[in-house]
């Protein structure tokens, strides 16, 4: 018998579930580094328009402030990555590297230059524009309904990505937004 083009829904919330979960290990290490060796983690950052932030593109999505920061990330996260797991048309891996990779050479060209930027929030901003571009580009029923439940449950979200003062990286929101409808516009033109 033929494996359907979808992947079960309990395939993609296994998958979301891992890759969330390396999320909490590399908390727990920042943690145990910061308890033992006073150090952080953090360092691993975007620090824009440097040689060395570079290496933030790889690494800041995984590094979280706090794990205050990271609960406020995990479950939307969760949430969006499930979702585009669960609908090979998405492709989940080119989709979300590419969000992952432009989000944070984005924020590495744009970021302000006197903090390191760091937390998923950029993965957040750019799967919730590529459901909602690619839900109107791919003329499926399925993919306009997860379109709206995007715009409907995280579309509240786009005012962080306006200037503002504060430790709240805008500049990785705006990367991710614009990471995620290029990538949608990619895949589905």
């Amino acid at each position: 018998m033929a494996r359907s083009h979808f992947k079960t829904f309990k395939e993609a919330v296994q998958r979301s579930a891992l890759l969330v979960s390396v999320l909490f290990l590399v908390e727990l290490l920042d943690l145990i580094l910061h308890y033992e060796k006073h150090a952080t983690l953090a360092v691993f950052g975007i620090v824009p328009r440097t040689v060395p932030g570079l290496v933030g593109i790889v690494f800041s999505p995984l590094l979280h402030a706090s794990a205050g920061h990271l609960l406020a990330n995990a479950l939307p996260l969760f949430i969006l990555l499930a979702l585009l797991f669960w609908d090979r048309h998405y492709y989940p891996s080119l989709t979300l590297s590419s969000i992952w990779f432009f989000s944070g050479l984005g924020t590495w060209l744009i970021g302000r230059g006197d903090t390191v930027h760091i937390g998923a929030s950029s993965i957040i901003f750019g799967l919730v524009t590529y459901l909602i571009v690619a839900g109107f580009l791919m003329k499926s029923w399925r993919s306009a309904i997860v379109a709206l439940l995007a715009f409907i449950g995280f579309g509240g979200i786009f005012y962080g990505m306006l200037p503002q003062a504060g430790p709240i990286s805008w500049e990785g929101h705006l990367s991710g937004a614009l990471a995620g409808i290029w990538a949608a516009k990619r895949n589905h033109e």
